[in-house]
C-alpha cells in the first residue's frame, strides 16, 4: 500500500518550490499571508486482486490560498485579485501541462509511486472574512497513485 505521508510531503514541496510560497500542511505555516494551507482529505483504494498487497491509492487534498494586508500598507487588505492569482498557481503547480509536449509542468515525485491522474475534484470559490482583511481560495485536487 502507498503511505499517504511522503504524498503530501511531496505536494507540499512541489508548491512550495513551484510558488516561492509557504505553505502550512494542515495548520498555518509560520508567516505572515500570501501563504498555502494544504490538508489532506479523502483516500480511496482500488486495484488488486485480493491476494495482492499493492493497491492503487486515490488521495484528495484541499489547497486553501491566503492573501492578507501587505506588512508594508498599514490598513490594507487581502484581495479577491490576489486570492484567485495564488488559486491560479496552485492549478498551474498540480494540472499545468506542456502544450507541446503534454508532460506536466512540475513533476510529482513519490518514492515507491507513480502518479496516474491528477484532477480537479472540486472548486469552491473565494471566502472572506471582514474582520482581518483575510480573503481565501479553496480547491481540491485528486491524484491517483499506482505502486513503481
Amino acid at each position: 500500500m502507498i503511505p499517504r505521508r511522503p504524498v503530501t510531503a511531496a505536494l507540499a514541496a512541489l508548491l512550495t518550490s513551484a510558488t516561492a510560497l509557504p505553505v502550512g500542511r494542515g495548520r498555518m505555516p509560520d508567516a505572515k499571508p500570501p501563504y498555502y494551507l494544504l490538508y489532506s482529505l479523502d483516500t480511496g483504494l482500488d486495484g488488486p486482486p485480493l491476494a495482492d498487497t499493492h493497491d492503487d491509492i486515490s488521495l484528495v487534498y484541499q489547497v486553501t490560498s491566503v492573501s492578507g494586508p501587505a506588512p508594508t500598507r498599514p490598513g490594507s487588505a487581502g484581495t479577491l485579485d490576489q486570492a484567485e492569482l495564488l488559486a491560479d498557481k496552485a492549478r498551474t503547480t498540480f494540472l499545468g501541462r506542456d502544450p507541446a509536449t503534454g508532460l506536466w509542468l512540475h513533476p510529482l515525485v513519490i518514492p515507491g509511486a507513480k502518479v496516474m491522474s491528477r484532477t480537479l475534484e472540486v472548486e469552491p470559490g473565494a471566502t472572506t472574512d471582514p474582520t482581518d482583511g483575510i480573503i481565501s481560495y479553496v480547491q481540491r485536487f485528486r491524484f491517483d497513485l499506482t505502486p513503481a
